[in-house]
């Protein structure tokens, strides 16, 4: 069931003008493996955008069922989280970023591709091993289309992206690494350019609103909550899975 949870109404902190997309979008936060929280989340309506703020994978248990269904969705934005990076740096070099990358989830997503026989403290052939049979599970399409995805997405004055954005920099000259890792200004110091920044990674115990910033990451994969906030004229509907 999709329960709506709370409204909040136009923030009026100073430099920001009301939210404004170019058309209602509905952002879905970090995912996690939680294909079941996934499924209760309604199409979006004829003139409403999707956009998935990545983290599609691990610590969830049916990771490669959330990537398939995203690969093939319509009408759906999907952005890249750091925990889609590692697994594309685990297929690039295993035995360097293996370790990293199966400590922080990436087991449950091997497991939910029925990649078996590696544990956290595998090293060498084993972790190669279970490479090659994850790129083989996955198959070329798939793998493609998690390489090329965006790494924010910019509608109005809103800029929707996985963790974070320095507020000194323009959006367009953002760091990889602080789109999906985060910035230590981050919610901290607020933008001057007017842009209102919605973004996952960061748990929040309830989805908020601060400084221009929208927070929906409320850790699904734990709590069973999987926020979507629906985002248009000068107001932001919460809601979750």
């Amino acid at each position: 069931m999709f329960q709506r949870w709370f409204k909040r109404p136009k923030d009026t902190e100073p430099h920001f003008a009301p939210i404004s997309p170019e058309q209602p979008v509905v952002a879905i936060g970090d995912i996690h493996g939680r294909y079941d929280l996934l499924k209760k989340i309604p199409e979006a309506k004829s003139g409403v955008q999707m956009v998935c703020l990545g983290d599609m994978i691990d610590r969830g248990e049916e990771s490669a069922q959330v990537l398939r269904h995203m690969c093939k969705a319509t009408n759906v934005i999907t952005l890249m989280g750091n925990h889609e990076e590692m697994m594309l740096n685990f297929l690039q070099n295993p035995l360097d970023n293996g370790p990293r990358w199966l400590r922080n989830g990436g087991l449950q997503t091997l497991e939910s591709f029925a990649v078996t026989g590696v544990s956290q403290t595998s090293t060498g052939e084993d972790l190669e091993g279970a490479r090659d049979a994850l790129f083989a599970a996955m198959g070329q399409d798939l793998l493609d289309w998690l390489t090329n995805l965006p790494k924010y997405w910019v509608s109005g004055n809103v800029v929707f992206l996985h963790a974070a954005a320095d507020p000194s920099l323009p959006i367009e000259q953002q760091d990889n690494r602080t789109l999906l890792w985060g910035h230590k200004d981050f919610g901290r110091v607020a933008r001057t350019d007017g842009m209102w920044v919605v973004h996952g990674h960061t748990i929040f115990d309830s989805p908020r609103i601060n400084r221009g910033v929208v927070s929906i990451d409320t850790g699904a994969y734990a709590t069973g909550k999987l926020t979507a906030a629906t985002i248009h004229e000068g107001e932001v509907d919460f809601a979750y899975a």
